[in-house]
């Protein structure tokens, strides 16, 4: 017995189809009680892209008809979108707001990238940028404290040796010492400090000045500072490294 349609799910596409393809996918989610998920999958299965695409056109074909459409502005006393927030901008200019290509970059996406990709592409399209550079400073700052314990020189004994190759003449190795070791460290984390406080410094230009994040990234910064200071000396301590690693991820967890 096949399975009973669910009736929110058209009730999600008039909701984002209202919202002229604006309306964020956790938005409708929220709205209806429902899985962001489950709405990215209803979106892709039923096409909304391509229906809301085909509206539009309709639309501009019947731009010469005569008369205000039911739902159009001119229609004094229409209720409109029940989500205030989007309000109604297929009764205003049929369709999305003029410059607006979303739409037509998430079909163009469905068109020429498989499905994952085009579904990765869609979710990216709706990130703020603020939010995308507060992912990326998350980001560079775990791989810092990642290579901080990965990379780490014990003392000057510290030694790898790995095989490199192994033929009929005998085993081939490649030898790291301390030294080779602890300048790769340096070079490595000065570049990745560098990023990061790149990074910081375009969040601190673009956020509100009540974002809550500002306060996390001052910590961050005076932590960073204190890395920088000790990675200078040629023969960091690892209690003091540990001791930074730590108020470094305090900071960020704040």
């Amino acid at each position: 017995m096949a399975r009973q349609r669910s009736p929110d799910r058209d009730k999600a596409f008039e909701l984002w189809k209202d919202s002229g393809g604006e309306m964020k996918l956790k938005d409708v989610a929220a709205e209806l009680g429902i899985s962001d998920s489950q709405i990215r999958k209803w979106k892709n299965q039923d096409e909304w892209e391509r229906k809301l695409n085909s509206n539009v056109t309709n639309d501009k074909s019947n731009a010469t008809k005569s008369g205000a459409p039911f739902g159009n502005k001119n229609a004094v006393g229409n209720p409109g979108n029940k989500n205030p927030k989007w309000g109604n901008k297929n009764a205003v200019g049929h369709g999305p707001p003029k410059g607006n290509d979303n739409a037509v970059t998430h079909g163009f996406f469905r068109k020429h990238f498989p499905e994952d990709v085009a579904d990765l592409a869609a979710e990216i399209m709706e990130k703020n940028p603020i939010d995308m550079l507060w992912e990326n400073i998350t980001i560079q700052y775990t791989a810092i404290i990642r290579a901080q314990r990965l990379m780490f020189v014990k003392d000057q004994e510290d030694m790898t040796k790995e095989i490199k190759k192994e033929t009929d003449m005998g085993t081939e190795y490649e030898i790291q010492f301390a030294w080779d070791k602890h300048a790769n460290f340096l070079n490595a984390q000065s570049r990745a400090m560098s990023t990061l406080s790149s990074l910081i410094r375009d969040f601190d230009k673009l956020a509100n000045i009540d974002d809550e994040r500002r306060a996390k990234l001052n910590l961050m910064n005076a932590q960073i500072d204190k890395i920088r200071n000790e990675l200078k000396d040629e023969n960091p301590a690892e209690d003091k490294i540990g001791q930074y690693l730590d108020k470094l991820e305090g900071a960020f967890k704040k």
